[in-house]
């Protein structure tokens, strides 16, 4: 289990008043994906279709028997197109959460409370993205920028990974982080999808000398620091803890779930924050385990959102795993392959699996706690699920 010394998330164990109303109330009972590719030939609408009937098989659930669905805004697929290709029945929630990567835990957290409060039964999140094939989104010069990105795109910051890259290079200025630091992030993620047959980066190994040699996309961040371009599909199945015991698969209950976003934000560049390096997962950890029964030394595996590799050690200290400014230091020893102090991103993640706004994490998530992972963590029975850092964020905890 992962030990601590700070960050947001460095809580003591709160005996669980079940103040948030989502406590263990209801649980993901199915999970389904289509392959991942940089190119496949449905539409966007075919594979989230695809992906939500696995997973309502997976789960031993009718679709006339779903009444919420939760996605993103960026989500192309709308409510009435699913609903009417799979023959749902009568929606009574349905919900979209913004902010890309962000988004992704946040699906489910809604599909909890919707479920939690009675305002639906069977809830189904899903994301459907064709991003290996398809167009970049800030290559569209014909719409306005919003007003943040009117401070940095005109200077130069056109893309996700020189936001983040600006980050980095000033965390590796004031905490002394290290290439070989963001390597070892690289390198976790790529030896699990190395046993991950429905991995991108199956049977491909990373080396040290592959990445220190590889191409910049970002200084300081090269090509294996930054995400996949994939075409795919994932979704998932959410009901209450009582229904969850009739379904076909052991349930994996939510047990806390929150969102963040940080007074005075700016997208991933955080310019005008106090402390550009505490983002949004400093937000959302403080309400995920005010929640919770348990700390970050309970947790067993975690499915940390890795669109970029500078977004782990952000991310280990602001969910507590660590203080400030050791996140780096953090993945040394092999601290996040399977038996170190936090085997991490077992499936492979968005820089070695697969990158679908992270829904690939929350999947991952499910099969630790079944233990059916291709990269099973002995015994695992708590799982930490966070969404993307730099934006407004969402996390999960999950237990068996």
């Amino acid at each position: 289990m992962a030990g601590g010394s700070g960050g947001a998330g460095g809580a003591r164990r709160s005996g669980g008043s079940g103040a948030s109303g989502i406590k263990d109330t209801t649980a993901i009972v199915g999970i389904g994906q289509t392959a991942f590719a940089k190119h496949l030939p449905e539409d966007e609408r075919t594979l989230a279709c695809r992906a939500v009937l696995a997973a309502l098989d997976d789960a031993g659930i009718d679709p006339g028997e779903v009444d919420a669905l939760a996605s993103f805004t960026m989500e192309e697929t709308d409510e009435v197109e699913l609903a009417k290709a799979l023959g749902l029945g009568d929606l009574t929630f349905f919900s979209k959460v913004g902010y890309g990567g962000g988004g992704s835990c946040a699906t489910v957290a809604h599909l909890a409370a919707a479920i939690a409060s009675g305002q639906a039964t069977v809830g189904v999140a899903w994301r459907s993205r064709k991003r290996g094939s398809g167009p970049r989104p800030w290559t569209n010069t014909a719409v306005q920028l919003p007003t943040p990105a009117q401070w940095t795109r005109p200077f130069g910051l056109l893309r996700p990974a020189d936001e983040i890259a600006m980050l980095a290079r000033r965390y590796m200025h004031e905490y002394g982080a290290t290439r070989d630091h963001l390597f070892n992030v690289a390198l976790a993620c790529r030896n699990r999808a190395n046993q991950n047959p429905a991995a991108i980066m199956y049977e491909r190994p990373l080396t040290r000398e592959m990445y220190m040699t590889a191409r910049w996309i970002s200084e300081p961040l090269c090509l294996y620091d930054n995400c996949l371009e994939t075409d795919g599909a994932l979704a998932c199945v959410v009901v209450s803890a009582e229904r969850a015991r009739d379904c076909r698969r052991a349930p994996v209950y939510v047990h806390s779930a929150a969102q963040g976003l940080p007074a005075q934000h700016h997208g991933m560049v955080n310019y005008w924050n106090d402390d550009p390096l505490t983002g949004p997962a400093w937000t959302a950890a403080r309400h995920l385990w005010k929640h919770a029964d348990l700390t970050p030394e309970d947790v067993d595996v975690a499915q940390i959102y890795d669109a970029f590799t500078p977004l782990i050690p952000l991310s280990l200290e602001g969910y507590g795993f660590c203080g400030k400014g050791e996140g780096g230091a953090f993945t040394e020893g092999g601290a996040l392959e399977i038996g170190g102090r936090l085997p991490l991103n077992t499936g492979g993640g968005g820089l070695s699996e697969a990158y679908v706004h992270g829904f690939n994490l929350i999947n991952e998530g499910v099969k630790q706690l079944r233990g059916t992972s291709t990269a099973q963590v002995p015994g695992a029975s708590t799982c930490l699920v966070t969404a993307g850092e730099g934006v407004p964020t969402s996390a999960l905890l999950l237990r068996s």
